[in-house]
């Protein structure tokens, strides 16, 4: 064999072990993607503090992958009118529908997919799964599950004037981005951490204690993947809400911002879920 053929086969197994190393996120996955009919739409909705900008790796490998992807802009000001928002995006959508929530998220896609028919599945990602009548405020339950460290004293309040609150003012909140690494996204580096400080979006209160309607998880499949370094949504609450809705339940050894650290792990429950349909 001579030298440039041999350099050509060196060369040849560097690109089949790299896409190799590939195959769980991509190739793999898409093997195991519907077979058959259109593929679902798959709807983000991002949580307080964040953007739709953290689903964005997710976002690429589901786009290479030949999935018609949406992540809505949730506004962030009351539950009631963030999920009618949100439904108002997905009334705009043709075929099946995964949607998945991250975080508040959650709660507002357990009510914005409520009489929407083509939504088949929900994906709760270090989400709120709430029931009718519960808030972020008393679910879960602070005593029962103890750990949140998203507290008065890592938030910085603003007083704002609010449509969606009784008598137009609120006050929204932010974390302190001194705070923000530890809290949220502990496993992300610094440099990351930072910027998603400076740009985080801001999280009216009357969204944190504005109750739930009927939930949209009673009646439609849903999985959730539990976030097990958690600062921010107790993992023994998420595991507690998954398991009431019925939800087929993952877990990984995340911060909240799992999206952002993990996205593997998002875009594989994700597509487990656009397997079902």
């Amino acid at each position: 064999m001579t030298f440039l053929r041999r350099r050509w086969v060196r060369f040849a197994l560097v690109i089949v072990t790299a896409v190799a190393a590939l195959l769980p996120v991509t190739a793999a996955t898409a093997a195991q993607s519907p077979a058959t009919g259109p593929k679902p739409t798959i709807v983000f909705v991002h949580g307080a503090f964040a953007d739709s900008s953290s689903w964005n790796t997710t976002i690429a490998t589901l786009q290479a992958l030949g999935f018609p992807v949406v992540a809505a802009a949730n506004p962030l000001r009351g539950l009631t009118s963030d999920s009618d928002y949100v439904r108002s995006v997905l009334q705009t959508i043709q075929g099946p529908i995964v949607l998945v929530g991250h975080s508040y998220g959650g709660a507002v896609i357990s009510n914005a997919a409520r009489g929407v028919p083509n939504v088949k599945a929900l994906v709760f990602v270090g989400a709120f799964v709430l029931d009718e009548g519960e808030s972020l405020a008393t679910t879960p339950d602070p005593v029962q599950f103890p750990g949140a460290e998203i507290t008065p004293d890592t938030t910085i309040a603003r007083p704002v004037p609010n449509a969606a609150a009784p008598g137009g003012m609120d006050v929204e909140l932010t974390i302190k981005p001194e705070d923000f690494q530890r809290v949220f996204a502990a496993d992300v580096p610094k440099i990351r951490t930072n910027i998603m400080a400076a740009t985080q979006r801001p999280f009216a209160v009357t969204a944190i204690v504005q109750p739930s309607g009927p939930p949209a998880w009673k009646t439609i499949a849903s999985w959730d993947l539990i976030t097990l370094d958690d600062k921010a949504i107790p993992p023994a609450g998420q595991e507690f809400m998954a398991k009431r809705a019925n939800a087929h339940i993952e877990e990984v050894h995340s911060s909240h911002a799992v999206m952002v650290s993990h996205p593997e792990a998002v875009t594989r429950i994700t597509l487990e879920a656009a397997r079902s349909i």
